[in-house]
């Protein structure tokens, strides 16, 4: 245990990015709660509006990405200005994918089922920054011998190889496995192998013609739907706060 923390957390260059994960997690949880906070109207936090412009903390997030990038490739992966430069592109990254909804939307949609998106990017984003602080490496080049690394003709094929399954589970509708399967190669070949999602680029291409694929592909993303929807809702909701109800419209008059 103690080699592998040294090997894969605990080295040099990967302290710089355990620091901008850990205040990337922090600013994250902190600015949930003072947004709900805001939201409930406990506190003594309110939304910035100078001139009755709603200033979002993206702004001062965009503002910190680009100097805590700037300043992370300026001072390099080793001393006190790496890891200044870490903490400052956590908070920036922190702030701004928190409302990663609101850009994608472009539309403020913090509360709304929309804003769940944030949440999942942003999980999703530690998640992958963990793996990589784990010692995993893109697209399964770690999984190369020494013999193999020394041939580019091996290292490319891997490169291809590994690229092709992450495409096609991609092309499946399957985002998330897709993200996932950069830093661990099973995960893009399983997605690759299993049904594609009845509206993915895949199904619409390949099971035009094959009811029978396109059947199984429509039952499998129910069960699944219904299998882990309910769980994920919840989780997001204990993150990042459960959106706003949006009213019923009303019942006609007959």
């Amino acid at each position: 245990m103690g080699n592998w923390w040294h090997t894969n957390i605990a080295e040099p260059g990967k302290l710089p990015l355990l620091i901008a994960l850990a205040a990337f997690v922090l600013t994250f949880a902190i600015t949930r709660t003072i947004t709900r906070m805001i939201r409930a109207g406990k506190g003594p936090f309110r939304n910035i509006t100078p001139g009755g412009l709603h200033i979002h903390h993206v702004v001062p997030g965009v503002v910190l990405t680009v100097v805590g990038g700037f300043g992370a490739v300026a001072a390099g992966r080793h001393g006190v200005a790496a890891g200044i430069c870490a903490v400052v592109f956590g908070v920036g990254a922190g702030l701004v994918l928190d409302e990663f909804a609101l850009i994608l939307h472009l539309d403020d949609v913090y509360w709304t089922e929309e804003g769940r998106q944030s949440v999942e990017v942003v999980v999703l984003t530690a998640s992958l920054v963990v793996l990589v602080l784990a010692g995993f490496s893109p697209l399964g080049v770690n999984d190369v011998t020494d013999e193999e690394q020394q041939g580019r003709l091996g290292v490319i094929t891997t490169y291809v190889i590994n690229f092709c399954f992450v495409l096609i589970t991609l092309f499946k509708g399957k985002t998330r496995m897709a993200v996932v399967g950069t830093l661990v190669p099973f995960v893009a070949l399983v997605g690759a192998l299993r049904l594609a999602r009845p509206t993915s680029l895949w199904a619409r291409r390949f099971y035009r013609n094959r009811h029978r694929a396109r059947s199984k592909a429509v039952l499998r993303a129910y069960h699944h739907d219904v299998r882990w929807a309910g769980p994920r809702r919840k989780f997001q909701d204990l993150i990042g706060g459960a959106p706003d109800r949006t009213p019923l419209p009303p019942a006609r008059k007959s």
